[in-house]
């Protein structure tokens, strides 16, 4: 493959496991530009593989294996879909796989992945593996979206705050002075999709109308707002590890009885709160904040955030900067593929806590 294309395929399945983002990127002149974009839906078996994956099980190394070989086909059926819009031969495809494990306390993160398959499939470059390395060098590995937030986003002399909600929740603080701060807040959509697929059989509370039907209990609200992580100082990340059915359990049994769709509303004002804590720590009062991610078409939480935030500051999605909120994080990763193909370093260590800048990524040649 030719070393002097600019374009690129970033691809991204993050904890909400609905399937695979992509996006055909142009990287020429230092712009960043999406050319086209794709969704692959994960198949009903592949993502309940993923889901039980995230727990300990029986035979669970060869269960792995066999599900990496089906995400690979997934991300060769994306490029699939993007290839016909490039206009000369793709550089690289930059891959992040699917997580299945976060413990940096550790010194470990897993991303379930076949990018050697990936590079049979599809005859093009692979790189994968983007968070290891910042893990090895002492860092949380996570999130590493603020680098490719302030490139895509910063502006010079204004402070801007860009929230990414998928299953997670983390922020991207672009200070006017140029710097960055960031970390995962907490849970995004994880529980709330968890919750209506336990009452409603849906993968997601479609613009939070079924939370928009409920009320908020304060007393549930209290007890979960009072798990530790949210008073960790950063760096920090966190995932389906912490904040996944029997966590949310836990918390039920300690709180009256209520409507399933109360508790809905409290997780909404759960991700709302969490993450209007963080911005006014790290960033005090901003005039606007931009959503991207899969909780930037959740309109009831879009409204708890602003009322989180007092009211004051405009809550917009990342279609205002000119980037679709679907978009985003794949995006992020083809720029991290760009970033490790100019040996450059793609990781934020102030954000991270790891010992230095690092180049992300493993190549696997086409």
């Amino acid at each position: 493959m030719s070393t002097d294309s600019t374009l690129y395929i970033g691809m991204m399945s993050g904890t909400s496991m609905d399937g695979v983002d992509g996006v055909l990127a142009d990287f020429a002149g230092g712009a960043i530009r999406t050319l086209e974009a794709a969704f692959v839906p994960f198949p009903d078996a592949l993502r309940a593989e993923l889901m039980a994956l995230q727990s300990s099980g029986d035979n669970e190394i060869a269960r792995e294996a066999l599900a990496a070989a089906h995400l690979a086909g997934c991300y060769a059926e994306c490029v699939a879909a993007l290839l016909p819009s490039a206009p000369g031969p793709v550089r690289a495809l930059a891959a992040h796989g699917q997580t299945v494990r976060h413990r940096p306390e550790l010194g470990y993160t897993r991303q379930i992945n076949h990018p050697a398959l990936l590079a049979e499939l599809t005859g093009i470059d692979v790189i994968a593996d983007f968070r290891a390395r910042d893990v090895a060098a002492g860092g949380q590995g996570a999130p590493l979206v603020p680098a490719f937030h302030q490139a895509c986003f910063g502006q010079p002399g204004q402070t801007r705050v860009v929230i990414n909600i998928g299953g997670i929740a983390n922020i991207s603080v672009l200070h006017a002075d140029g710097t960055v701060s960031g970390f995962d807040t907490g849970p995004g959509n994880v529980l709330m999709d968890h919750w209506i697929g336990l009452h409603q059989g849906k993968a997601y509370d479609a613009d939070g109308a079924w939370a928009a039907s409920g009320q908020a209990d304060p007393t549930l609200l209290g007890i979960l707002l009072d798990e530790p992580y949210f008073r960790l100082a950063a760096p920090k990340s966190t995932g389906r590890d912490l904040f996944h059915a029997d966590w949310l359990g836990r918390a039920l049994a300690q709180a009256p009885s209520m409507p399933p769709q109360d508790v809905q509303a409290t997780l909404t004002a759960l991700s709302a709160v969490t993450i209007a804590r963080a911005i006014h720590q790290q960033a005090g009062e901003v005039e606007a904040v931009y959503v991207c991610g899969g909780g930037a078409y959740n309109g009831a939480l879009l409204r708890e955030l602003a009322q989180a935030l007092g009211g004051k500051t405009k809550v917009e999605t990342s279609d205002a900067l000119g980037v679709s909120p679907n978009h985003v994080e794949a995006l992020a990763f083809a720029w991290l593929g760009y970033r490790f193909t100019r040996r450059e370093a793609g990781n934020l260590p102030q954000v991270t806590g790891a010992k230095g800048p690092r180049i992300l990524g493993a190549l696997y040649p086409a």
